[in-house]
């Protein structure tokens, strides 16, 4: 792995973070030669499917989802 100094990176960083993302080979940053950080590769984006059908096979209809929720001679006292 590659060190260099944080005064370096602080000069280069831009380029240091081109540097990593182009090659994927991680950086170690030192401060007086001791580590202080590492600039790693971003890890690979996971595929995403599409959200349609995303909860097929998820839910379960219980009961009859046609006909209406209330009392049909309910409905009278709501449309005066």
């Amino acid at each position: 792995m590659e060190e260099i100094s944080i005064s370096e990176f602080k000069a280069k960083c831009l380029a240091i973070l081109e540097q990593v993302r182009k090659t994927k080979k991680p950086v170690r940053i030192t401060r007086f030669g001791k580590p202080v950080a590492e600039v790693v590769p971003p890890s690979p984006d996971k595929e995403r499917g599409s959200w349609l059908g995303c909860m097929k096979g998820r839910m379960e209809i219980l009961g009859d989802i046609i006909s209406p929720a209330t009392d049909p001679d309910e409905w009278e006292v709501l449309r005066d």
